[in-house]
């Protein structure tokens, strides 16, 4: 009685063993360091960035160490955290002099962990924004004015086409986001809702009589609005991380969060002023025609190509000076393929004024080429002092304007059009992304805005250890003084409880922050819980007169029904926690998810296991209890 089989003893040792390798990254604390990246995502770095980083450093007298070059980033070591925000100071200040805010730096954490661990897939766990510090930027999407600009763009089609079929005497007006035709007949109302059925499906109607005139009122469809809000979220998203890629910093956050907010954490950086520029910078698109080859200097402009491919072999292309449209006239970009040709292709939307811009001047144009013109301001920053000797920063925007795409007009060109002679799908996609990327789907303003600095990060990681610590010393001592034999191998659960819950979060890339650490401190006490239950249990088998191996099976088997209920309910809050909560709470739900799921396993397993090698099929006189 009370004996495992071998394979559940090798099965244990596979588990723990396991556990402890994934779990053995988070003993190696990372370095303090910056990092240097470009300052767009597309920029490869060059030797001359490193050397001179290193030597603004040494100029300071600042203590570095480990430089890790790569093709997108320099990575540099420092020996100490407060040297952290100095550093990212004098090497951003000398890059800028001599670079024209061509980089951007930013302070980091650089990995320990040695290779062999993460050759095999271990890594350490990711510290959250209160633990590494850095930004938090909380910002809202105002759908509405997206939907306005869109109604707004109906109205103007609709009274155009109304005047088509010369109904002169139609009003079309707005009354919120939602459109009031007025007509003299039922016949003329009759072509109004013919018109609004054949062109514009995302509008439902009603129709009424008013004052002698015959009314149709129109407006979006729920279903419409919550698609057009979803596309602004998610075009949103795109904008912003590709903004935040930008920046360099290791595992930023942008999500979603509600309806209509985003949220952004960027670890590791301290500089509000310069994260809130980066984010918000602006980036647009310009729609010109190909200069012909006498036309006079004031008229064209030389832009060099986007692709390093093409800017070598062409050195670049003139445009003329004035644009058709430009970025803000464009609604949609999508990546498609042609159905003769079976090429990838972009399919552009153009706003109603933008698409009639677009056809007069290419009906012009046809068979010459016209080229997208991509806008990027990047930010420099500007360090100065004031009249009191305080360090004032200020920032401006350079703007970088490069060919996208440089493509030969073969018919008239409408609101909407497509864009061919792309090299590979990557390639349509990417462009696709650049013209989406290149304007807001809808505005956003910041909400909130805060920052945790680097000391009070690492202070809330030294007070989570030093708790994680003392919670599990005073539960060890109790379950020895207390329970005796048992409480010993509940106490080995408990550390084999810990190094699986510390692998699982690693091994999932679980983000670890403050309240997570709570989770943790709340797991070492929910893990004996089981166990107490158990010996519980036990002891009362022994005091209704049981043999020793029988209150033993007893008292484990009779508890795993209380002990699955306790855990069944505490999942299913931590689950509900995590699909409502955001940020801290689901940080916390997903490491009491995890804890309690492992404190079974160990409980009910481990413990046993322990149990039964002790006093396992052998004559037992008294249990130490």
């Amino acid at each position: 009685m009370n004996q495992y089989p071998l394979w559940k003893y090798i099965l244990l040792i596979v588990v723990a063993s396991m556990g402890a390798f994934y779990a053995m990254p988070n003993i190696y604390p990372p370095d303090p360091a910056i990092q240097v990246s470009g300052a767009s995502a597309a920029q490869d770095m060059d030797q001359k960035v490193l050397d001179k980083a290193t030597a603004a450093m040494k100029a300071a007298g600042l203590d570095y160490f480990g430089e890790k070059f790569s093709e997108k980033s320099v990575l540099i070591r420092l020996l100490s955290l407060d040297d952290q925000m100095q550093a990212q100071r004098v090497v951003q200040t000398a890059l800028d002099k001599d670079f024209e805010g061509g980089y951007v730096v930013a302070v980091n954490q650089a990995s320990t962990t040695p290779d062999w661990l993460t050759n095999l897939g271990a890594y350490p766990m990711k510290l959250g924004l209160d633990l590494a510090g850095g930004v938090h930027f909380l910002l809202e999407v105002d759908t509405k004015l997206m939907m306005r600009d869109e109604i707004t763009t109906i109205r103007k089609e609709v009274a155009r086409s109304l005047r088509k079929e010369r109904l002169k005497g139609a009003n079309v007006r707005l009354e919120g986001l939602r459109l009031e035709i007025a007509v003299k007949s039922d016949d003329e109302r009759v072509k109004v809702t013919t018109l609004l059925r054949a062109n514009y499906s995302n509008l439902e109607y009603n129709k009424f009589e008013k004052d002698g005139r015959y009314i149709v009122d129109a407006g979006f469809t729920e279903a419409y609005v919550r698609e057009r809000e979803d596309y602004a979220i998610a075009q949103n998203l795109t904008t912003l991380r590709k903004r935040v890629n930008e920046i360099g910093v290791s595992e930023p956050i942008v999500q979603r969060q509600g309806r209509n907010r985003i949220v952004v954490q960027l670890p590791g950086i301290q500089d509000t002023a310069r994260a809130k520029a980066i984010i918000g910078k602006t980036a647009s698109l310009e729609f010109r025609i190909e200069a012909k080859p006498g036309a006079r200097a004031s008229e064209k402009d030389l832009f060099p190509f986007k692709d390093e491919r093409q800017q070598q072999l062409y050195g670049g292309a003139y445009l003329e000076r004035r644009a058709i449209v430009y970025g803000k006239n464009v609604t949609n970009a999508q990546v498609n393929f042609d159905q003769d040709t079976n090429q990838p292709q972009v399919s552009i939307t153009l706003d109603g004024r933008g698409g009639d811009l677009m056809n007069k001047k290419t009906r012009r144009h046809v068979n010459e080429k016209m080229g997208v013109l991509f806008i990027e301001y990047k930010t420099r920053t500007h360090i100065s002092t004031d009249e009191n000797g305080h360090e004032v920063k200020t920032f401006e925007q350079i703007p970088s304007r490069k060919i996208i795409s440089l493509s030969r007009i073969l018919e008239p060109l409408g609101h909407k059009f497509r864009v061919t002679g792309l090299d590979s799908y990557e390639e349509a996609a990417e462009f696709a992304l650049l013209l989406r990327a290149g304007a807001l789907a809808a505005p956003m303003g910041f909400v909130e805005e805060r920052t945790i600095g680097p000391s009070l990060g690492k202070e809330n990681v030294e007070v989570g250890v030093r708790s994680v610590q003392l919670g599990l010393i005073l539960v060890v001592l109790f379950m020895l003084f207390y329970y005796r034999v048992f409480g010993f191998a509940a106490n080995i659960a408990l550390t084999l409880n810990l190094v699986l819950l510390m692998a699982i979060m690693s091994g999932l890339g679980a983000t670890l922050t403050l309240p997570g650490i709570a989770g943790i401190v709340l797991t070492v006490g929910m893990a004996v819980d089981a166990n107490v239950l158990i010996f519980s249990r036990i002891k009362e088998e022994l005091a209704d007169g049981a043999p020793n191996q029988t209150a033993i099976s007893s008292g484990f088997d009779r508890a795993f029904v209380t002990i699955l209920d306790a855990n069944v309910t505490t999942l299913i809050v931590a689950l509900i926690l995590y699909a409502v909560g955001s940020g801290p709470v689901q940080g916390f739900a997903v490491t009491l998810a995890i804890g309690i799921l492992t404190s079974m396993f160990t409980a009910i397993v481990g413990t046993r296991a322990v149990v039964n090698l002790i006093y396992g099929n052998r004559k037992v006189e008294k249990l130490w209890i």
